[in-house]
């Protein structure tokens, strides 16, 4: 794992889309950072996401951006969730998502005054459980959504008090 300090965040940029939109390899890796997009991510659906989101927010390893997050929900003083979390296929493995969610944590706290951060993570997303839990999350809630195939999924609710 890189040292953290060649781990840094700031706000996400214009400039960043075009490298952020690669980093889904699959259609199935699209849905559980962004389920409202259509396959492959264009640069023009992460800026609607952004214009309609807040904080979205890149971390770099190295200089390079490997993540990238931001909040769909923020309720000042109540809670903020987390969305649209991708990490670069070259960075995984890396700390980046660790880095990238204590960023994020910190955001609510500092811009909204969140004494909670929420999650929600597909059941087939393991990486993502195992992260999460890791981190401290623990599961609320667990609700019947429809996959890409217009099967069943489980979308698990997740929070942690900051």
């Amino acid at each position: 794992m890189p040292s953290i300090s060649s781990l840094t965040a700031r706000p996400a940029q214009a400039a960043d889309l075009a490298e952020v939109v690669g980093f889904p390899q699959t259609p199935d890796e699209l849905f559980y950072c962004y389920p409202k997009a259509n396959w492959p991510l264009s640069v023009g659906q992460l800026a609607a996401a952004m214009a309609e989101r807040r904080d979205s927010t890149v971390v770099c390893l190295d200089g390079r951006v490997a993540g990238f997050a931001n909040f769909y929900q923020w309720q000042h003083g109540e809670y903020c969730a987390l969305g649209n979390v991708m990490v670069a296929p070259w960075a995984r493995g890396q700390g980046v998502a660790q880095r990238l969610i204590a960023e994020m944590e910190a955001l609510a706290h500092q811009h909204y005054k969140a004494p909670l951060m929420k999650v929600s993570c597909f059941n087939a997303n393991a990486g993502g459980l195992l992260l999460y839990s890791r981190l401290g999350y623990r599961t609320t809630g667990i609700v019947e959504r429809r996959g890409p195939d217009g099967g069943r999924v489980a979308l698990v609710q997740m929070e942690k008090p900051l």
